[in-house]
């Protein structure tokens, strides 16, 4: 049962990811893209919220909003907590938000207990997570550990901007990239608190769970090809037709990704051609989704869906190619970071839960920095990327009270 409080800190919360919801690029909607004028106007808000708390605060070259306390020793390594404040197309208001808000709550609550803490604290509020409109992975938080791909400046959005355009529209400098890219020595961990994005806490009855591992990923394109015919003259046993057989080849996927409780695999597009009600499908391109936050298990389950796929593209006569396109490895939590976070959810009366992410995140890059953890918070029925995305405010206030009483560990 979760100790009483009088949600202060979770009000507080709520009070700034009502004012950041407010910067969108569509009407009626909240839509804010990486570098777009919502993104910006955003930036800038949460910039005052920074300073305001008293963090010395600037906006990086890539977009990217950086906030510093400098504590007792600012030559000691730092403890970075951060998030995101770009969203989808028709987003909701808690994906990535909620864990910069409350990155700066925590150092409000800091100084107003007149805690000064040993060593720097950096709240960042990255532009780049959701990746929905240049063709990039994580570009904002990966430039902090210098694996910014200088390739991502000639991806092109949808209307033929490039992201290095986009940039300079912005303010920022793609000439200054380079030197956002941080010395690991500087830094001892970085905290982030998200929505689930699923509905497991919400299954449990708990506000709050730990994250074990963020899933690894495999991505690719499959093309089956087979002969196109009159739906009326060529009789079923004689048809090589393209979609019956990725219709198979679907529930191979949906099989697999079922056999274990922490692997999932989807196919979440698929094109037919010629598409007509009275032609059989010729050719069906289609996509893989395949998540585990084990590598092994990740690897052998696409395996095993490949093998099955080929055999039943044999057994109809029809053509099958694979293309993958992304391997994107699973991210291990750190395990000091994850037992403190433990520790901290205990002291507020909260039964302690490990849970895998299915989804990417920022943590995911800053790994590459430095040891990270994170903290998920109950969002209602798991809705994420949608407009029906919420959390409570009491959720919001034990999230923050145990982040809080996380960084008193480290900082102390």
């Amino acid at each position: 049962m979760t100790m009483p409080s009088d949600l202060s800190l979770g009000r507080r919360a709520m009070a700034l990811l009502d004012a950041l919801g407010k910067h969108s690029d569509e009407p009626g909607r909240l839509t804010r893209l990486y570098l777009s004028a919502a993104h910006r106007e955003a930036a800038e808000t949460t910039l005052r919220f920074m300073r305001e708390a008293g963090l010395d605060s600037h906006i990086d070259p890539l977009g990217s909003v950086v906030g510093r306390l400098e504590g007792a020793d600012p030559d000691a390594p730092a403890l970075v907590i951060g998030s995101h404040i770009d969203t989808v197309v028709d987003a909701g208001r808690f994906d990535g938000t909620l864990g910069v808000v409350l990155g700066i709550v925590v150092v409000e609550a800091l100084r107003a207990e007149g805690v000064v803490p040993a060593c720097p604290i950096e709240v960042l509020a990255f532009g780049d997570e959701e990746n929905a409109r240049f063709p990039t992975n994580l570009s904002t938080s990966y430039a902090l550990s210098g694996r910014y791909d200088p390739a991502w400046l000639d991806g092109r959005d949808q209307d033929g901007v490039t992201l290095r355009e986009a940039l300079t529209r912005f303010g920022g400098s793609p000439e200054g990239i380079a030197g956002i890219a941080r010395n690991p020595a500087r830094y001892r961990g970085y905290l982030e608190v998200h929505i689930e994005q699923g509905p497991l806490l919400e299954a449990k009855d708990l506000p709050v769970g730990i994250v074990s591992a963020i899933n690894g990923i495999t991505r690719a394109r499959a093309v089956v090809t087979g002969e196109a015919g009159h739906a009326g003259t060529v009789p079923m046993s004689m048809r090589r037709d393209a979609l019956a057989a990725v219709a198979e080849m679907i529930g191979i996927v949906e099989r697999a990704g079922a056999k274990r409780s922490d692997t999932v695999a989807t196919v979440g597009v698929a094109q037919v051609q010629p598409g007509a009600i009275n032609v059989i499908p010729a050719r069906v391109d289609f996509t893989l989704d395949a998540r585990s936050p084990d590598d092994a298990v990740r690897h052998a389950m696409v395996q095993d869906i490949l093998s099955e796929c080929e055999a039943a593209a044999q057994r109809r006569g029809v053509g099958f190619t694979i293309e993958p396109f992304m391997d994107s490895p699973a991210t291990p939590m750190d395990k000091d970071l994850m037992l403190r976070l433990e520790q901290a959810i205990g002291s507020i009366g909260v039964e302690p839960l490990h849970l895998a992410s299915g989804a990417g995140h920022d943590a995911v890059a800053m790994a590459a920095l430095c040891p990270v953890a994170m903290l998920f918070v109950r969002c209602k029925g798991g809705i994420s990327h949608n407009p029906a995305e919420s959390i409570t405010v009491e959720d919001a206030d034990a999230a923050a009270r145990a982040l809080l009483e996380t960084v008193k560990t480290i900082v102390a």
